[in-house]
């Protein structure tokens, strides 16, 4: 079934989201790991079972510098070793925030002890970013290949 266009029934809306992306661009390079925000942004493409997305973000994470062997690994980070403290608390953040659960205050105590507050807060608007993405994919569905 073909679906409408997003880009061009509502450019305007649109050009915010990837407004927003530029600013997270511009706050990552300041407050986190490239990386680390591949990673985030694939494992909520996971979690909301987002195709286009997750093709996108395991090929963006790669050419950040990823390995295949951590993406693969991604879906299961807690029982797999290879990810540090802080992507393990950034996972966790992003699993909770996805799945619209409370963040409580032993994991926000947790976050706030390897991330400063501008990094917290930047990875909670990532997180709420890649989520909006993911929403309008869903929805729209593009094709995949035309990445």
């Amino acid at each position: 079934m073909k679906r409408a266009n997003y880009l061009q029934c509502a450019p305007k809306l649109m050009q915010h989201l990837f407004v927003q992306e530029q600013l997270l661009n511009d706050e990552v390079t300041r407050n986190l790991d490239i990386k680390l925000w591949e990673l985030v942004k694939l494992r909520a493409s996971q979690l909301n079972q987002c195709g286009y997305c997750i093709a996108m973000h395991s090929r963006q994470a790669m050419e950040q510098g990823e390995c295949a062997k951590r993406i693969i690994a991604l879906n299961a980070w807690r029982d797999m070793s290879g990810f540090t403290k802080q992507e393990r608390l950034a996972l966790a953040l992003c699993e909770q925030l996805t799945n619209a659960r409370p963040i409580e205050d032993t994991l926000y105590t947790e976050l706030s002890e390897v991330f400063s507050d501008d990094a917290l807060v930047t990875l909670t608007v990532a997180i709420n970013a890649i989520n909006a993405w993911n929403r309008v994919v869903k929805m729209f569905k593009p094709d995949p290949d035309a990445q």
